[in-house]
């Protein structure tokens, strides 16, 4: 004998009404064989269509059993059960079920991608099954291209694309004129001769008719389970039909454990799939993804309007982050640039321990062979003193307070400065005591506007001097001052002006490559040992260059954090967006759900989908704050955006998990739903 394909004992299926329980199916048992075709007929509301949900793995009983090849499906996981509605059976449905967005070919598809099959062998299957059923030149035409008949075609065609072992239809006539319910009933026939069990569910005694076992159901119970002999197909068949009466007569027959088999599920549903699929799990698995990523770009590009306004929320806030970063780098980048004009990498060396030291005016031990001593050293590029004075400038009747400044010849490089004219004093002169000086150009401005000052003479108090040089006008930004100031040598500015022998200010550049840090340490060692004590301390521009990028780095990040807030209110947007539309497309999940789709490829689809949105927004966000920066360059002469790259995949980084975080909600909310549920959902 036979071993049945599908047995049933004892099915009970209830459900709660308010606080009452309504009976579906009250203690159902039957037996359906290989090969067999199966008419399941009754009236609405009898019980046929929950019957086969519950045979199709749909639904689960409430009471009772219900095996599948000799295996129990009472402890199978959901996941178990969407490998079985994928692997054994296929879905005939009274409405078609056809995806909208999608078209014959790849709604064909969709079990087998499910099936992890490769996508060169969907499509030769595909193509396969539905040139087999007469719809080859309508391979790409869409579900509202097509009659209700070729719909239909394609809904069998999709039955058999895993193999169909099991033919599930429920009403596949209903919603068809006579001529298409005929044609569609033909095909049945054919596929139940080539070896499919085919079982039917329908109202319409004459569709009934068509198969040789007709199980007629009641307000719940089976009141008539027939076959007819005259109807068989093949001596196959025929034993199954003759297997199945002879059970119908025992007693207790549809509760009989198949003798010997009691089943290993696992190995059966992971056999299915690799004969399915031919693939490892790694392939079978990044194959879903690909088609679950083909599937969520084809519902953004289906909904491009509301997809784009999802991506709002996040295109702002990310082209705000942007924005702010590059702004706020930019501006460090200015104020860095206007420092080293004043001195690039620049040390000065003061007496005292530190600023504020009460003691630092009695200290003077600061001399000219001390600056003589630091050229000499590995990290100098160049040193000068720096002696100080207001005075008294005059030239012919115009005068003017000023600032005179004692330096080196080598000050001006110290300093980063240029000439406009002339050039800087001699070494012959800062030893010979010269009467000579450099003025910049706010004072060429005040006494010499319009004329050359080179080679005229002005007086510093009562100092005279010849001017030999210009310096250039320094274009504004950091330091920039309205002040008066004349360089001389600061062996003449000691001499003549101040009287002090000692040096109050030494300033040194480092050699390029060498570290301010490194530098300044090595400095207060070094003088620490020639004076026989600590008595000065350093401050550096790099010093300076670091407060403030720090400075700004704080503010860029607080800033940054009021702009996040706008990438979360967006975020908001993308899961409510997301959670409109996985409540517009429950339809599409239950199909989904219907022919295989686990409950994590419904979780990754949507994910995916969110994650897109989200990643998409972000792209657009960069190219959005790219245009800010052009335009704020043509408004901004002195300052510029400078974009980087750590910000932008930040940004990148940032609207994705922003994608993952709040899109799962709507996506496991998807995975969650019963496919019963969302079949019936309009």
């Amino acid at each position: 004998m036979n071993k049945p394909l599908l047995s049933v004992s004892g099915l009970v299926r209830s459900y709660g009404n308010g606080g009452s329980k309504v009976d579906v199916l009250k203690g159902i048992s039957l037996k359906i064989y290989p090969g067999e075709m199966v008419a399941i007929i009754g009236q609405s509301g009898s019980g046929k269509s929950t019957l086969m949900n519950i045979l199709g793995c749909l639904d689960r009983p409430t009471g009772g059993d219900y095996r599948i090849n000799g295996i129990s499906t009472k402890s199978l996981s959901n996941d178990d059960l969407a490998a079985l509605r994928r692997n054994y059976f296929g879905f005939i449905f009274q409405r078609y079920h056809l995806l909208t967005h999608l078209s014959a070919k790849d709604n064909v598809e969709i079990p087998a991608i499910y099936a992890g099959t490769s996508s060169k062998n969907r499509d030769e299957q595909a193509k396969k099954l539905l040139t087999r059923l007469g719809l080859g030149e309508r391979i790409d035409y869409m579900p509202g291209q097509l009659s209700g008949g070729q719909q239909q075609r394609v809904s069998i065609a999709r039955a058999l694309m895993n193999g169909g072992k099991v033919i599930l239809a429920d009403e596949p006539t209903g919603a068809l004129d006579s001529k298409s319910g005929l044609e569609v009933m033909k095909i049945l026939k054919e596929l139940n001769s080539q070896g499919h069990t085919v079982i039917i569910v329908t109202h319409d005694r004459s569709i009934a008719a068509n198969a040789p076992h007709i199980i007629e159901i009641k307000d719940g119970e089976i009141v008539g389970d027939v076959w007819n002999k005259d109807k068989f197909f093949t001596r196959e068949q025929e034993q199954a039909y003759s297997d199945s009466a002879a059970d119908s007569a025992g007693e207790g027959g549809a509760g009989e454990e198949p003798d010997g088999e009691t089943g290993n599920t696992g190995k059966m549903i992971s056999d299915l799939d690799r004969s399915l699929t031919g693939r490892t799990a790694f392939f079978a698995g990044l194959g879903r993804f690909g088609e679950a990523f083909k599937m969520a770009w084809i519902a953004m590009v289906s909904h491009r309007m509301r997809t784009l306004l999802t991506m709002l929320g996040i295109i702002i806030g990310i082209a705000a982050v942007v924005s702010i970063v590059a702004i706020g780098q930019g501006a460090t980048e200015e104020i860095i640039n206007n420092i080293n004009s004043i001195g690039t990498n620049t040390i000065r060396i003061m007496p005292g321990k530190d600023w504020g030291d009460m003691r630092a005016g009695k200290i003077k031990t600061l001399s000219t062979n001390d600056m003589e001593a630091l050229k000499q050293q590995v990290y100098t590029d160049s040193v000068t003193p720096s002696v100080t004075s207001s005075q008294i400038l005059r030239y012919n009747r115009a005068e003017a307070n000023g600032q005179i400044m004692g330096v080196s010849s080598e000050y001006f490089r110290v300093m980063g400065l240029s000439f406009a004219s002339g050039s800087t004093f001699t070494e012959k002169q800062v030893k010979g005591i010269a009467q000579v000086s450099v003025i910049d150009d706010n004072t060429r401005q005040k006494f010499f506007n319009g004329i050359d000052p080179i080679g005229k003479v002005i007086l510093l108090g009562k100092v005279p001097t010849v001017i030999i040089g210009v310096l250039k006008h320094d274009d504004g930004g950091f330091g920039a001052s309205d002040n008066l100031t004349v360089y001389i040598p600061y062996t003449s500015a000691q001499t003549r002006i101040t009287g002090a022998r000692y040096l109050s200010t030494i300033i040194l550049r480092v050699r390029d490559g060498m570290s301010s840090a490194v530098a300044e340490k090595s400095i207060v060692s070094f003088l620490t040992k020639r004076h026989g004590a600590k008595d000065v301390f350093t401050r550096s521009s790099d010093t300076i260059v670091k407060t403030i990028s720090k400075t700004f780095g704080t503010m860029t990040l607080l800033v940054s954090a009021i702009a996040v807030i706008s990438l979360i209110v967006g975020g908001i947007g993308v899961m409510n967006i997301m959670l409109v539309s996985v409540t517009e497309r429950t339809k599409e999940i239950g199909i989904r759900m219907a022919v295989g789709a686990r409950k994590s490829d419904i979780l990754q689809q949507f994910l995916i989908e969110a994650i897109l949105v989200c990643l998409f927004g972000g792209i657009l966000g960069i190219i959005l704050s790219f245009g800010i920066g052009v335009v704020f360059s043509m408004l901004s002469a002195s300052m510029r955006m400078i974009f980087s790259v750590v910000s932008i995949v930040l940004a990148v980084t940032c609207s994705t998990l922003i994608g993952v975080i709040f899109g799962y909600l709507p996506a496991k909310n998807a995975a969650k739903l019963d496919p019963i549920v969302a079949l019936a959902r309009e």
